[in-house]
Parts: C-alpha cells; structure tokens; sequence
C-alpha cells in the first residue's frame, strides 16, 4: 500500500478539478488531482464545444481564461466559445504542465471502503488500487459525487417536490414538457393498437404522478457527438455490435408522424460539429439512466455502453436503415466521426454526459427563487446565467393514449443570479474539511441552470480558494473568513455579483 502525502486532494481531473487544482497551485500549496479514467477536462474536452455560456460577462477568473487561451489557439484575440474537443484537451494539458500539476490516472475510489473519518474530519481516501491519498483538505469535483457520498454527507437524487422549496418547475412536469416532445398521436404498443403487445421500449404505463411531485427518476444522458462532414478527415459510423432495431421502433413512428430533426449539428471550427439532443426522439437515452448515481463502476460502465451503442445505432438507422425516408438518408449520411478526435478511444468522446447525479443537501440548498432573483444569495463565490433546462426523465402514455416525453423544462432566469458559498460546503456536523462545487447542495430545476462547465470552473476556483484559506487559518471550511474568501475571489478575477 502505497500513501500520498498532500495539501489538497481533487478527486475528479474535470474541467472543475482542473481548475481548482491550478487555484490551490497558484496559492502555493502542493495538490494531487486524482481522475478515475485517463482523460481530462470531462466533458468540455469531451465534445460539448459549443459552450452553454449564458450572459459571459459574468464568465470571470480562471474559466474566462480558459476560453481566452482557447481563442490564442485559433490565432484570435477574443475568446473561443465555439472549439474542437482536442484543443480544449490541449489547453488542460497545457495548465498542467504550466502548473506541474500531479495527475493520479485510472485511480477510483473504493466505493466500499473509500473514505476514513475522525469524528466530521476526512483523514484519508483510499483508491481501488490500494492506494492512499492524506491531506489536510478534499475537494470532490466529480460529476457522480462518490466521495461526498462515501463521507456520510446527504446527498438526493431525482426531482423534489415543488412544494418542498416553492417552486414552479420541480418534480413531474408534463405540461411543461412541450419542447423536445414527440409528434402527437404515436401508439405505444409494440402492435399498433394492441394493448396485450406489450409496450414500446422504454414506455410507461403513466407518469407516476401527478406534476409537481417528487420523484427518483434522473434526466437522461448523453454523449455530445462530435462529427464531421470532410470526407479526408471521417470514419464513417458503422452499425454498433449490441444493435436492436426495436430500439428504433418509435423513431421509425416519429418520422411517420413528420419529425424530421434528430440531433443538433452545431458547428465548431474546421468542419467539425458538438452535435447535441433536439426534438422528441433523438440522442437523449430517455430512462435509461436511473441506475447511474449510485451504481457501482461495473453498473455505470454498462450504462455508459448501452448510451454508445444506441446514439451509434440511432446514426446508423438514419443513414442506413430502409424505414428512414431517402431524403432524411442523404442528409446525415456525409456525417461520421473525425479521425483527428478522440484518436485513444475509437474517435468517440470517452465522456458521457452526466447532466445530473447526486446533489448534495447542506445549509443552504440552491432553488428555482435564487435562480429567478426572488430570494437573497448570502456569501457568493460565482455566478450562473444559463436558463433552468431539465432534459426529458421518461416517456409515458398521456391522457390521450398516445407517447409523450415528460419532464423537459426550460425557463430562463431573470438575469444573471449568485451561488452561496454555503452551497459548496456540506453541514459541518457531516464533514469539516470536503468542499463540494459540482454535486453542490441544490434543488433538481435549479442545478439545470447551475451545472454548465463554465460554472463548473468558477467554482473549482472558488472551491480551491476556500481550502486554502481554511488550511492557512486552520479553520473548517464552514468557519473561514468570508470577507477574506471574497476579497481574494474578487483579486483573481471572479464574478460575485452582477451590477446593472
């Protein structure tokens, strides 16, 4: 057994936990960055190029930087919101080496027996491997949350009630869910017509509840696809071993009920495309998710699997299949993966696009009322802009016997609004020495307008600038000097508070 000894451990090499371990590096103390695959950046170097940056006045710090070193990579003076997946993988590289930032690669935490505790302290985590990491701080920057969860903090999946924070766009939301919805009047049954069929994949018998009411469904996933159409740098996607056309059944129907848009192709430089979910059956693996937050890595590896092999297969069907009308053919066929991305991986993002998992609940809990300017944000260490998005959680039967999607909503804020500092750390009585800036405590509707990279990135910052104030100070991280947190946030360039 082997045991690393350090000031700040950043268990996550994602965008967020590149950035605070740059932060905690700048502020001169040692950090080891600990990723369970090999690859970092997460998903902005996993094909989400086309930045969900909201008002970018309020980008600030070391995630506005990010996108300026971007811009020098394409030889312009503004920063690059619109890139290719390889170059922001390269800007990551290059603030490690800048910054000598140790990567421990292929280490993943015990999922049984991976955190050790003295009383509300972390004293050490401990790998798969055996190994040891032991610091006087933990961030957790991981999109899944394992280490908040493994230290005993409550965390909540799925959506809550909109009566337990008063809110308007929580739990289920069939009335809202009217964009990315299917066409009307598709039959769910496998024999049109015949109830005693059985159902189309992945179809409920209802919506399990009346909207606005809690559940423990997830919003689906993804992989944002980066494509291109140059025909010297493609490989062309073939179909995927694991394929089952029934899979495609209710595509084959919502093209027969006139959807003629499938995914995104939102284009980067050079030809290259972060192509994204759009309209009602697309890339979006809708209620085939909910395992993922708390399965274990055999469980979430076959999740991750089933996602490939279906966004794939619903390529290889548009392309390809005879049920697809020629016309809808000869339009994605130019499409295939770049054989200058992704070169380690099959020219497919390693990332998966895990929208949301666990969240923590602490103090202070992010809701739709901070989102919207109706309730006071004390302690701010960031801002979010983008509008409150929840993909779709499941498809059902409606009330008129046809398949709807359910759970799609999206409400933009009113401008840009504040995160609590209170949001990042855990209640004190649980854990005084973890801060948490991705599964950070908030509602389900809120964190679809809170977790967008860029965000992520302020708050890895404002994260690492907190440890090192508690280590300093030798204080918890619920007990530091906020003004001191403040001022040293406002010093490095962050954007607290927005004044019109």
């Amino acid at each position: 057994m082997m045991t690393y000894e350090t000031d700040i451990v950043i268990y996550g090499g994602n965008a967020a936990g590149i950035m605070a371990a740059v932060q905690a590096v700048r502020m001169g103390k040692r950090v080891a960055v600990i990723e369970p695959s090999g690859w970092i950046g997460g998903l902005t170097s996993g094909g989400l190029g086309d930045t969900d940056s909201g008002d970018k006045a309020v980008i600030g710090g070391l995630s506005g930087e990010f996108y300026k070193r971007l811009g020098i990579k394409y030889s312009q003076d503004e920063p690059a919101w619109l890139f290719e997946p390889k170059l922001a993988l390269e800007v990551f590289q290059d603030l490690q080496q800048e910054f000598n930032i140790q990567i421990y690669y292929g280490e993943r935490l015990d999922l049984v027996d991976g955190v050790t505790k003295q009383g509300n302290k972390i004293t050490q985590i401990t790998m798969e491997s055996g190994k040891v990491f032991q610091a006087g701080i933990y961030i957790d920057t991981s999109y899944e949350g394992d280490l908040m969860a493994l230290a005993g903090i409550t965390v909540v999946t799925g959506r809550e009630s909109n009566e337990l924070y008063g809110e308007t766009g929580n739990g289920i939301q069939t009335a809202h869910a009217l964009k990315n919805q299917l066409p009307e009047g598709i039959d769910p049954y496998i024999i049109q017509g015949d109830p005693l069929s059985g159902l189309l994949p992945h179809v409920n018998l209802d919506a399990g509840g009346v909207d606005g009411v809690d559940d423990t469904k997830i919003q689906a996933y993804c992989f944002r696809m980066c494509l291109t159409d140059n025909p010297d740098n493609r490989v062309e996607i073939t179909k995927p071993e694991g394929y089952v056309e029934a899979e495609y059944e209710l595509l084959f129907r919502s093209i027969a009920a006139g959807q003629r848009i499938f995914f995104k192709l939102a284009m980067l430089p050079n030809r290259k495309t972060d192509s994204n979910n759009d309209e009602g059956f697309s890339t979006d693996y809708i209620g085939m998710n909910y395992g993922y937050p708390e399965g274990d890595y055999q469980t979430r590896q076959a999740i991750i699997k089933a996602h490939e092999v279906y966004q794939k297969g619903l390529v290889w069907t548009l392309q390809n299949h005879p049920r697809v009308p020629q016309e809808i053919r000869d339009f994605y066929k130019p499409w295939g993966l770049p054989l200058d991305e992704f070169v380690d991986n099959g020219h497919w993002s390693p990332q998966l696009y895990i929208r949301e998992a666990r969240r923590m609940v602490s103090d202070v809990v992010m809701n739709e009322n901070h989102i919207m300017l109706k309730q006071i944000v004390e302690n701010p260490v960031g801002m979010g802009s983008y509008a409150m998005d929840s993909h779709n959680v499941q498809r059902h039967i409606d009330a008129n016997g046809y398949v709807a999607n359910e759970g799609d909503v999206q409400v933009k804020s009113v401008k840009p609004y504040s995160i609590s500092y209170h949001s990042i750390v855990p209640k004190e009585a649980e854990c005084s020495n973890l801060i948490v800036p991705v599964c950070l405590s908030s509602s389900h509707i809120a964190y679809g307008s809170i977790r967008m990279e860029p965000v992520f990135m302020v708050l890895g910052q404002s994260a690492a600038t907190a440890a090192v104030i508690a280590l300093e100070d030798k204080q918890s991280v619920q007990q530091i000097d906020l003004n001191k947190l403040a001022d040293q946030l406002l010093r490095d360039g962050q954007v607290l508070v927005k004044k019109w």
